[in-house]
């Protein structure tokens, strides 16, 4: 079976699967009994196709209207413009002076002539009553008119799919059908011969089974329906820094409305429409939109910016003018149709397991059938009756036609690839409060897989908080621990010296200063660029006077690929200085002067170099990030449009950061090791403070490698063969070293790689990786959006919780296949075997509806929801090539198998000598019995099945609620069926006797299958 399922159904992979393998999957399943139902969890190809078609030519409507405002600005400067634009009464009477739809078309049009006729941004800020310095006023009263009149940052949502669509859509189950038309003609055939009640009672039992098993199925259903909801409600919750009554401060993306201030920096998402208020090098990616590959420079020329586009470089300002549906990125979600997710690996499989397993059943359902009516036939020939036929015949006939129709109920396991759902949705709700927001639902699942994880340094593995605590400023080491040592360091250092370095931390920073709502100063920023910040006040510098004293020209952000930042201001008294920081030998590099202990510019010799680089070793040895901060005075003039010089810098020092390592990160690090997953340490950083780390957290070891980027990508494919399987620390990387990294760890070593990523630059490394992690503080909304799981608190414990649980999906799903193979097995050897020898069905289409709900929906409940223990993290990893259905499982079913169709088959041999069963009821009797005892084999089969490998099957059993739960229903349902059903169910009440002896011989079952688990299962 594992080779049929490789062969047919491994095209599917966990991300990015093209649509030619999904739908050959498709192909491949044929006819199932409820498509609704099967297929309700996979994606929507044709939708897909419809929504790729109608977002092209939107974006083909979009370019073009982009091309023709260019055009027009090139005629509309110097023209006198008029025109005329009646403000709505509503807009008035509510304080403003343009309405949502003229400000729509404004910039979904581009439309520069309607931009210069409202008075460019000047004249639609004071339209809008709102500030370009202090955004609009926040009191509730006039964010309730803005909402109003604007309207309210958030798109049309399908609605809740009520729990009556799901009870429909599980009706649509076309076994299920046959069987009500099978029950409605035995209802009126049985009233019309044997009158009311007694002869609707066959019809009624199967009717009540059928609703029974319907809403069972649909309330299951209807509340994975709410978990994904609930999921993808948190998926889109994305805050943004904004401008209000003079405060900088953080809304959600949903609280925007025009007039508002909103902060951009690199990674983020346009919120909304806008226009750019003021900023340096802004770049926005518009292919979402415009399917235009090369990024779009917004500045006063060309003002536009369109929700839904990603900051690609640079920082910026915009006035946020259209919100929610009126917004470019709301109108292309209102055309669009989702398509849906794609199916997991896991689902395809289980989809190939429940077609093989239908057609065997099939078979087996046909010829069941085909026996039964035989003799049937036989019988009524052998009497010399055949041409004559009653109603009892007809009944006894439709009985057998239904049992049949039962047999492929029973056998065509519907529920295994939504098991595989139901486990992965309780998975992810859970993950949730363990801080792991899961986007994609396969990445749950591979994350049981993963062999290899290739994580950051900074955020994941250390806390993030980050204080400068060395300094070598003019030649001078000194240690910073508090505001004293701080003024020691001022009396040493020249003014000119202080004066410079006071001046490049506050300008040349992607940080910023404000005043609070609560009035005090509070730093924004990243965590680097808010403890040089923190440096820069110890040092008694002062945020806004600097800024206020210096005009600046050009900044150049800081990015991963370059690891540096520069910023240009022209200086008062004439000329221009540049100021340029980043990491330490790179900047370094770039210096051919130093300022000495005078605060003279001096050249680097030798010594002065070597003297620079050994402190620089030193601070890294002590596991500090360091930085080195360098300045360049221009004598010649310079334009915003030319790029800042790369070297001629003059050194003013380099600062030594502390970055400490997360509690609890080196036993995770080693619970990783221990569960065979390799972690690797892949960072920006210095190479020494990089191995520091490493082996403060564990991850570096004697045999491992360490390696910078530039190194790593000057390997031959030969040597990095060798090299990969060993390396456990790279520095200095860039973006694109970390995913040539995972790459060949994919293709070449062939292992399941997860990695972690937080900037823009890294969006490649995510989706080029099995497993995609995204911090959820430090991490950019492209990172977020690139990712398959966000790690909400940036926690490198975080994500071995998340391996783990993906373990326990994977698990749970081989225990669910487990159990639910076994009921198929027996079932169907047991029913088909009783009518080849007997010529009668020992369990009637109703006694098999019920146990067809107890290995379908409630199994599924019960073994797929099972939570992750410690005991997970000491197996192998299943890796890329594991075979789903192992030979311990094959193992297990057989051996259970074969102990409970003996069972069953005894019981209808002997049964009736073995517990003196005489009289007209005899076979009721007997049929009850062993209906019972079948039905208890199952609910002990269900705990046995809890451990595949372990003799202790109830540890952590009552701390399972759900499993607990699911048994005792089973349990108390089953003492109704049999002892108050009876002629709905076909039973009698049993004896206190007969029910200890079928909960015996169910309970036999879990030391039979301890003695199995005890055989040796081979390899996988």
């Amino acid at each position: 079976m594992e080779s049929f399922l490789n062969e047919s159904f491994s095209g599917v992979k966990s991300k990015n699967s093209p649509d030619e393998s999904l739908q050959r999957w498709r192909d491949l399943v044929g006819v199932v009994k409820n498509p609704k139902r099967r297929f309700r969890f996979t994606a929507n190809l044709s939708k897909r196709s419809e929504a790729e078609a109608m977002k092209r030519s939107n974006n083909e409507k979009l370019r073009v209207a982009v091309l023709v405002s260019k055009a027009a600005l090139q005629f509309v400067h110097g023209l006198a413009l008029h025109g005329v634009y009646t403000v709505p009464d509503e807009v008035k009477e509510a304080g403003f002076q343009i309405c949502a739809d003229e400000l729509s078309s404004i910039v979904e049009f581009h439309d520069v002539k309607k931009l210069k006729i409202h008075g460019d941004l000047s004249g639609i800020a004071e339209k809008l009553s709102t500030s370009l310095t202090n955004g609009i006023t926040a009191t509730e009263e006039s964010l309730k008119c803005r909402q109003k009149i604007y309207g309210v940052n958030k798109f049309t949502e399908s609605p809740l799919r009520s729990f009556s669509v799901f009870v429909w859509e599980a009706l649509q189950d076309m076994t299920l059908i046959i069987l009500i038309a099978c029950a409605f003609i035995s209802l009126i055939v049985g009233v019309a011969t044997e009158g009311w009640p007694k002869g609707a009672h066959d019809g009624l039992g199967i009717v009540a089974s059928i609703l029974l098993v319907v809403f069972v199925t649909a309330t299951s259903d209807y509340r994975q329906s709410l978990q994904f909801k609930d999921l993808d409600k948190e998926k889109k919750k994305i805050f943004i820094q904004v401008t209000r009554s003079g405060f900088r401060q953080k809304i959600s993306i949903y609280d925007i409305l025009p007039g508002d201030l909103v902060h951009l920096a690199i990674g983020d998402q346009v919120p909304a429409d806008g226009l750019f208020v003021s900023g340096f090098s802004l770049l926005i990616n518009e292919s979402s939109l415009t399917g235009e590959s090369e990024p779009v420079s917004v500045n006063t020329d060309n003002p536009f910016l369109l929700s839904g586009t990603k900051v690609q470089d640079g920082t910026g300002k915009m006035l946020v003018t259209t919100v929610g549906m009126r917004s470019q990125w709301g109108k292309l979600m209102a055309t669009l149709s989702e398509g849906g997710d794609d199916e997991t690996p896991l689902q395809v499989k289980l989809n190939g397991v429940a077609t093989i397993i239908g057609k065997i059943g099939l078979v087996f359902a046909v010829v069941t059938f085909a026996v039964l009516a035989q003799g049937l036939f036989m019988r009524k020939f052998q009497e010399g009756s055949y041409l004559r036929w009653s109603a009892d015949d007809a009944l006894e006939l439709l009985e057998y036609f239904a049992v049949g129709v039962t047999i492929v109920v029973v056998a065509v396991p519907e529920g295994l690839p939504l098991a595989v759902t139901l486990s992965l949705a309780f998975a992810m709700k859970k993950m949730m409060n363990d801080r792991a927001l899961v986007r994609h639902l396969a990445a749950c699942e591979t994350m049981g897989s993963s062999t290899s994880i290739c994580s950051d340094k900074t955020g994941t593995l250390t806390t993030n908080h980050m204080t400068v605590v060395k300094a070598c400023i003019c030649g001078n080491i000194m240690e910073i621990n508090n505001h004293e040592e701080s003024k020691a360091i001022c009396s040493q250092l020249p003014d000119v010296a202080l004066k410079i370095l006071l001046e490049s931390i506050f300008t040349n920073t992607g940080g910023d200063v404000v005043i609070n709502q609560s009035g005090k100063l509070e730093i924004l920023g990243t965590p680097t660029e808010t403890a040089l910040l923190e440096f820069g006040f110890l040092l008694g510098g002062d945020f806004q006077v600097v800024r206020q004293e210096s005009k600046i020209v050009k900044v150049e952000p800081f990015n991963s690929e370059k690891k540096r930042m520069g910023v240009v201001l022209q200086i008062p008294g004439g000329g221009y200085r540049a100021h340029s920081k980043g990491a330490s030998e790179i900047i370094l590099a770039a210096c051919s002067k130093v300022l000495d202990r005078e605060g003279i510019v001096v050249q680097i010799d030798d010594a002065i170099a070597s003297h620079l680089k050994s402190t620089i070793e030193s601070f890294a040895n002590e596991a500090l990030r360091t930085l080195c901060i360098a300045y360049m005075d221009i004598e010649n003039d310079f334009s915003p449009t030319e790029q800042i010089p790369l070297d001629g810098f003059t050194c003013i020092g380099i600062v030594g950061i502390k970055d400490p390592v997360r509690p609890g990160v080196k036993e995770s690090v080693e619970i990783c090791r221990s569960a065979g997953i390799t972690v690797r340490m892949v960072t920006g950083d210095n190479i020494n403070t990089a191995k520091a780390i490493a082996r403060e957290c564990g991850i570096l070891t004697d045999d491992g490698v360490a390696i910078e980027g530039p190194d790593f990508r000057n390997k031959s494919l030969e040597e990095m063969m060798d090299l990969i399987p060993r390396l456990q620390v790279m520095a200095r990387s860039s973006p694109m070293d970390k995913h040539t990294l995972v790459k060949h760890l994919r293709t070449m070593c062939n292992e399941v790689v997860a990695v972690t990523g937080d900037g823009t630059n890294d969006a490649p490394a995510l989706h080029e990786a099995d497993i995609g992690l995204a911090m959820g503080i430090a991490g950019t909304e492209v990172a977020k959006e690139s990712a398959d799981v966000i790690i909400l608190d940036d926690n490198f414990s975080t994500i071995v919780t998340v391996a783990k649980w993906g373990r326990s999906v994977y698990i749970n799903i081989q225990k669910f296949v487990q159990f639910q193979l076994t009921v198929n097995i027996v079932a169907l050897i047991v029913n088909f075997s009783s009518a080849c020898l007997t010529g009668q069905a020992p369990l009637t289409a109703v006694q098999l509806l019920w146990v067809n709900m107890i290995m379908d929906t409630l199994g599924a409940l019960a073994l797929a929801t099972e939570p992750p223990n410690d005991e997970l993290m000491k197996q192998t990893p299943v890796g890329r090539k594991g075979n789903f259905i192992s030979n311990i499982m094959w193992r297990n079913i057989l051996g259970q198998s074969l102990y409970q169709f003996i069972l069953i088959w005894y019981l209808q041999r002997q049964g009736k000598e073995l517990f003196r069963l005489e009289g007209p009821n005899s076979d009721l009797e007997l049929n009850t019995l062993i209906f019972n005892s079948f039905v208890f084999c199952q609910v002990f089969n269900e705990i046995s099945c809890r451990e595949m490998e372990k003799i202790n099957i109830f540890k952590g059993i009552l701390q399972n609620y759900v499993f607990a739960g699911v048994l005792s229903c089973t349990v108390i349902f089953q003492c109704i069926i049999v002892q108050f059903l009876g002629d709905f169910a076909s039973t009698t009440p049993l004896t206190l006797s007969q029910w200890f002896f079928c909960v015996f011989i169910g309970f036999l079952g879990m030391p039979i299958a301890a003695v199995i688990k005890m055989v040796p299962a081979g390899s996988n």
